[in-house]
């Protein structure tokens, strides 16, 4: 990276709020935009815990990612990455895997330009980032398959990303497509929001991102599930992300002070 801003020598799209940088901004990083702070000021004012339920979701990758290598797999392909935090997903995996091969996908431009700090893994291990939407498997199948060997099991993370893809571009066929390409053993990693437990405030929310051009397609428990048929549910099976194994990681501070409007859960490919 030279001395100049990261971002200018990429289009970036300021005038409407993009999740990625609402969820840095959620996060309190700086790679964000008044548009998205001020989108996401609005999300806090209908739910001040959004912020929580953001550190919620990359602590359950964390433990989710703990488990999966300390339970053999060492291939990760995970999409919609979203703006480098620390420790990042490939972080996790080589602590305890130094060889683990992890391959990171998403299509905002101010993640392309920091993808840099996506890149800092072990020497024993791989680390790439591929530009691609997630509504494009076949691409994102393409790049994945330079770095990952698809003969052997690949855990497909999608972290916070599905209840941005509606059912009407193909969110469970998008899913579908993906694991048909992973062989036998591999797994899916998945949270995903929902409008079960605040269904008044979720649909303000919804509404309001519809408004400023950002999809948001909650889901129930059993839409939710859906995403895992074919595959074994490891247990718990589907849970409130902070309650999916809280033994392999630290408590979020805040996360039950109130309920957590998501589901999480790992599945295996038979």
């Amino acid at each position: 990276m030279t001395g100049q801003d990261p971002t200018s020598a990429v289009g970036i799209d300021t005038s409407r709020p993009h999740p990625a940088r609402m969820y840095d901004w959620y996060l309190g990083g700086k790679d964000n935009y008044p548009v998205d702070e001020e989108m996401g000021r609005q999300m806090l004012a209908l739910d001040p815990r959004v912020p929580v339920m953001a550190r919620v979701n990359r602590a359950f990758m964390h433990r989710a990612t703990r488990w999966l290598t300390e339970n053999g797999v060492r291939q990760f392909l995970d999409i919609g990455t979203g703006i480098p935090t620390e420790p990042n997903l490939h972080q996790v995996a080589q602590r305890i895997a130094p060889e683990a091969r992890v391959v990171y996908c998403d299509n905002d431009p101010v993640v392309l330009a920091h993808a840099a700090a996506l890149l800092r893994g072990t020497d024993e291990g791989v680390t790439e980032y591929l530009q691609a939407d997630a509504r494009d498997p076949k691409a994102i199948i393409e790049g994945a398959r330079k770095v990952l060997d698809f003969t052997r099991p690949v855990a497909l993370s999608l972290i916070a990303l599905l209840h941005f893809v509606s059912d009407e571009d193909g969110a469970h066929e998008l899913v579908r497509r993906l694991l048909g390409e992973l062989p036998s053993g591999s797994y899916l990693v998945v949270t995903h929001a929902t409008a079960d437990f605040t269904p008044e405030e979720s649909k303000a929310a919804t509404e309001k991102l519809r408004a400023a051009g950002v999809t948001l397609a909650l889901r129930s428990r059993e839409e939710f599930t859906r995403f895992f048929d074919g595959l074994d549910l490891v247990e718990p099976g589907v849970e409130v992300p902070h309650l999916w194994h809280p033994e392999l990681g630290e408590p979020v501070p805040g996360q039950d002070d109130g309920v957590i409007p998501g589901y999480g859960a790992v599945g295996r490919k038979p």
